[in-house]
This record gives structure tokens, C-alpha cells and sequence, in this order.
């Protein structure tokens, strides 16, 4: 049996903890909603409270929405997961790798030896509009070689950067976002549609996910939530700072764009949990969930990435899980395997989502960090930050971290 209110009063300390100006928080059982609660405001006045219906961006947590689009394509035969990636973007390689060697699989679990790198970051800084300058803005603009608004940007920037593959194709598990925006336009060719319309056609609808759209901008969620979206927080210099600056990266859509509510992600975490059915109907093709999180990956009480979400063993359940951070948001979303349970929250200041029976997470940002690393505010020989590989789980895979 659940406490609400003990509930209500550890997410009300958490939020005043972490200084957040809102969020909203969602448990989804077997039955229906099970718990619901929001906290604070937003807007930058104060004055509007968060509500169960409040849109906020997702970050990095789109990425197991996108990965499960390209698992429901391969489910239907429309999509080889186990195609090179230059048959639908030629001009990708991996620099020191064969060029047919990094396949769809590879993008889809950050396996394909792509190198942390800087596009997605100089994509942030040339296309947001908005943005109050900045230390990193400067270098940001200063260091771009272009406006790294195409996927073609991003492909010549992989096949000419400096930094070596971290490994072979499927060796090292290292965390790609230029692997992901890939995987978009590659569910483009294999969809015959946009990902934008294929998402919501086949993910969003099914479940019912009405206030929920890949938007890489504003304009389309700001119209979707009714007005009813937050305002974007971040803590700078212990000062609480809001601004509507939405993150604008074009080639970058599937790895960061979904715009949602708790209730909505809640959702679709269940669907998750329970092989994608949906109010007693299949909504989503088991065998794509199970590409997605299920069989065909180890588990260990190490976290392990699947397709777009981690998967460790804790306590008896296996959990499914990612985080995701941007300007003004910052998120965190768990399911439990099996369980047809789905927790979330989302908040306003770094954003938060979660589902399942799992308690909040503090995921900071790290683009600042990486930045310093990789853009010439360290000697080119401290660029990497020494990446630390480890053994991966059951698996044998090695994971490279940027710190």
C-alpha cells in the first residue's frame, strides 16, 4: 500500500532541496494513475502552478522513443537492424573502421566506436535563439566549423575529426548523440516518413500519449500544451535563472527533442514493462519491445545499455532506465520489467522524469564538463579527459566514460 502523503512530503523536502521551481510526478499501475502530485510553478513570475497537464522537454530520455521506432520498423521487416549504416547514409564511416562495419544495432545501443565529440553542442549554440551570452556560448560559436544544422554536418564531422574510434564496432559501449542522430534519418528512409510523424503515428496515438510530440524547437509543443508548458530554470551561481531559450538542434531530433508530461511518459513506461500492451490491447508490437530491453540483452546488477535505456537487476526486479539533460532541463525515467508499473516526474530546473517504483535522481549537467574537455579550453593532449573503460556486466563490453 502506498503513503501518498509520506510520499507528498518527501517529494516536497526533495524539491525545496534542490531548489527546483516545479515539477510533476506520476506513478502508472497495472490499474490506471496510482499516484499523481505536482510541486511549484512555471513560469519565471511564480505564479502559474505546474499541473498534471504541464509539458516539459525530455531530453536524452527520447532516445528509447526513437530506438523503439527503429525496433517496431525491424519488427515489421522494413528495417535490418543488422544493416551497415552506409546503405542509408552513405557518406557515414567511423574513422580507422570499415566503412560497412557500424550498423543500425550499433547506433541504437552507442556501440557503433563514434568518439565523444562536440556537434551537438555547437548545434545548441548555433541554432538556439535566445540565449544569454556566456563563456561556453563564446566557444561555442568561436570554435563551430560550420552551423552544424544538417546530418551531412555530422557525418563529415565523424569521418574527418581527430579522435580516434574508441574501439571497434560493437566493443566499447560509448555514449554517442551523434549515433542517434544517425538513427534518425535512417528511420526516415526505412519509415518512408519523417520520424516526427512515424513517432506519433505509432507510439504517441496507439497509447494515447496526447500531450506528447517530437518537436525539435517550440513552436509545435507550445501549440500542443495549449500554453500549458514550462518555462526552462537552471541554478547559476546559486541564482535561480528561468528563460523560455528552448535548445534548437536540427540534425539532433531523436536524440533529445520529445516534448511530454509525467502522466504521458508514465505511459509509456508501462507499455514498456508490459511487452507494449496498453488498456488490455497489444498498442505496440511485443516483439519491438522485446528488441528494445528484453531477451537479446544481458543483465546483471550493473547497468547494461539496450536500446536507448539501461538495464541492471536490483532487489529482485530489473529495471529500465535513462537520464537526459539540456538547458533548463534535466531528466531521469525507470521502468520496472514485468511489473506493468511506471513512475515520473518532471521538473523545472534540470527536469526530471522517472518511472516505476524508483526514487528521484540528480543528474547534473554535464555539457559544460565536456566542453572544457573537448574545445580547446584544455591542451589537445587533455581533450578526452582520459575516457575510463571498464567491464561491462555479463556482457564483456567495455564502457568508456568521458569522467
Amino acid at each position: 500500500m502506498m503513503d501518498s502523503a509520506a510520499l507528498n512530503a518527501y517529494l516536497t523536502r526533495w524539491g525545496e532541496k534542490k531548489n527546483l521551481a516545479g515539477f510533476s510526478a506520476c506513478i502508472m499501475g497495472p490499474d490506471g494513475p496510482a499516484y499523481s502530485f505536482q510541486y511549484g510553478y512555471r513560469d519565471a513570475a511564480m505564479t502559474v502552478p505546474v499541473d498534471e497537464g504541464t509539458m516539459f522537454g525530455i531530453a536524452s530520455m527520447s532516445k528509447s522513443i526513437t530506438a523503439l521506432c527503429a525496433c517496431i520498423l525491424a519488427s515489421e521487416g522494413r528495417l535490418s537492424l543488422d544493416a551497415p549504416v552506409c546503405d542509408y547514409l552513405p557518406g557515414f564511416c567511423v574513422p580507422g573502421q570499415p566503412r560497412e562495419a557500424v550498423t543500425v544495432r550499433h547506433l541504437a545501443m552507442h556501440t557503433a566506436g563514434i568518439p565523444p565529440m562536440e556537434p551537438l553542442e555547437w548545434s545548441i549554440a548555433m541554432n538556439s535563439p535566445g540565449r544569454g551570452e556566456s563563456e561556453w556560448l563564446t566557444q561555442m560559436k568561436r570554435t563551430a566549423p560550420n552551423a552544424m544544422e544538417t546530418i551531412g554536418q555530422v557525418i563529415d564531422y565523424v569521418a574527418n575529426c581527430v579522435y580516434p574510434a574508441v574501439g571497434a564496432p560493437g566493443e566499447v559501449m560509448s555514449y554517442s548523440n551523434e549515433g542517434y542522430a544517425l538513427l534518425s534519418y535512417v528511420i526516415d528512409q526505412a519509415a518512408g516518413m519523417p520520424l516526427e510523424d512515424f513517432m506519433r503515428e505509432r507510439v504517441f496515438e496507439p497509447l494515447g500519449m496526447t500531450r506528447s510530440i517530437l518537436d525539435n524547437g517550440i513552436d509545435r509543443a507550445r501549440a500542443l500544451s495549449g500554453g500549458n508548458i514550462t518555462s526552462l530554470f537552471e541554478i547559476v551561481d546559486g541564482v535561480r535563472t528561468c528563460d523560455d531559450a528552448w535548445s534548437v538542434l536540427p540534425p539532433f531530433r531523436g536524440c533529445a527533442m520529445v516534448k511530454s508530461t509525467a502522466r504521458d511518459m508514465a505511459v509509456y513506461y508501462r507499455a514498456l514493462s508490459n511487452m507494449g500492451m496498453h488498456e488490455g490491447r497489444q498498442a505496440i508490437l511485443a516483439r519491438a519491445v522485446d528488441l528494445l530491453i528484453g531477451r537479446y540483452h544481458p543483465l546483471s546488477e550493473r547497468a547494461v545499455m539496450c536500446m536507448g535505456l539501461y538495464k541492471r537487476e536490483k532487489a529482485g526486479h530489473v529495471i529500465c532506465e535513462h537520464s537526459g539533460a539540456l538547458h533548463g532541463v534535466s531528466t531521469k525515467g525507470a521502468c520496472c520489467w514485468a511489473r506493468d508499473t511506471a513512475l515520473l516526474c518532471c521538473a523545472t530546473r534540470a527536469m526530471r522524469i522517472w518511472t516505476s517504483s524508483c526514487g528521484a535522481c540528480t543528474t547534473p549537467s554535464w555539457a559544460f564538463r565536456w566542453r572544457k574537455a573537448t574545445s580547446g579550453l584544455c591542451p589537445p593532449d587533455a581533450r578526452l579527459a582520459r575516457p575510463i573503460c571498464c567491464a561491462g556486466a555479463t556482457s564483456g563490453m567495455k564502457v568508456c566514460r568521458a569522467w
